[in-house]
């Protein structure tokens, strides 16, 4: 039996925390604006994680993680094609060519980077299956969640501050009018002025998000610092229609939220 619910009732951490607390094993479903993804647990620990048809297999983590070459890696895929994550991972090791640690490492780096992505998920719905079968093909880990909850705590916190100070992605940006201001004695990072350089009331926070190929929570980021530097102001767009901030539960009385938790927890548990 699956529990499914909305990811406006119950945030990601929040049902890692759930998942923690029973101690359980299945399959965790998401659907979102943002995207799909799938993450797996075995006894209350991150076992497997996916995002959507993102290339998941070994030989590109180990690539991502900087453990193989670009030229290994394509040699690895046109080589091993119809081999398992599992095989090729004991022949790698098996040949000298790594270590055991070091597959695990990339793909513990490479599941927890897929959670983390999970967080600013507060549009969508989830479906928690206890039958839910793990993949038998792929290169399971046992990680704790604990640290996992935390920083998705500290996050979502993040996120609310960012979301009441930019509710919408549709407005736009404009500089601020102050005579003598000379941008290029501010100290910007990179990502700042890759933003910069799109900064115009025609273009929406939203479309200078996906030319600097920027999430949400990055491009909130980004358009904060930039307004609390008092370098740009947000501006209506022709026409672009105002959000409005979501709240992560369906209302905002704490003793109903705490309610809300205390049944999740249960009819997880029941499971």
């Amino acid at each position: 039996m699956a529990l499914k619910g909305n990811l406006r009732d119950f945030s990601i951490t929040q049902l890692l925390n759930l998942i923690n607390l029973a101690r359980k094993t299945g399959l965790l479903d998401l659907e979102s604006p943002a995207g799909m993804a799938q993450v797996s647990f075995r006894d209350g620990k991150l076992a497997y994680a996916l995002m959507g048809t993102e290339d998941n297999s070994l030989a590109t983590v180990l690539h991502r993680g900087h453990k193989i070459s670009t030229a290994q890696h394509k040699l690895l895929k046109e080589r091993t094609s119809n081999m398992s994550d599992k095989e090729l991972g004991l022949m790698l090791v098996n040949a000298g060519y790594l270590t055991q640690t070091d597959v695990l490492d990339s793909l513990q780096d490479y599941f927890v980077d897929v959670v983390r992505r999970l967080f600013t998920w507060g549009e969508g719905f989830f479906s928690f299956d206890t039958a839910g079968s793990l993949p038998e093909d792929r290169i399971l880990v046992r990680m704790d969640l604990e640290n996992l909850i935390i920083e998705g705590s500290r996050q979502l916190r993040e996120w609310e501050v960012l979301q009441d100070e930019i509710p919408s992605l549709d407005m736009a940006l404009k500089f601020t009018e102050r005579p003598g201001a000379n941008i290029r004695k501010v100290n910007l990072s990179m990502e700042e002025w890759r933003v910069v350089s799109f900064v115009n009331p025609k273009n929406t926070i939203r479309q200078i998000a996906r030319a600097t190929k920027m999430n949400d929570m990055e491009i909130r980021r980004v358009v904060y610092s930039l307004l609390q530097a008092g370098l740009v102001d947000i501006v209506r767009p022709g026409g672009a229609p105002i959000g409005t901030s979501s709240r992560m539960f369906p209302t905002p009385d704490r003793q109903e939220q705490k309610s809300l938790v205390n049944r999740l927890i249960t009819r997880i548990r029941s499971l």
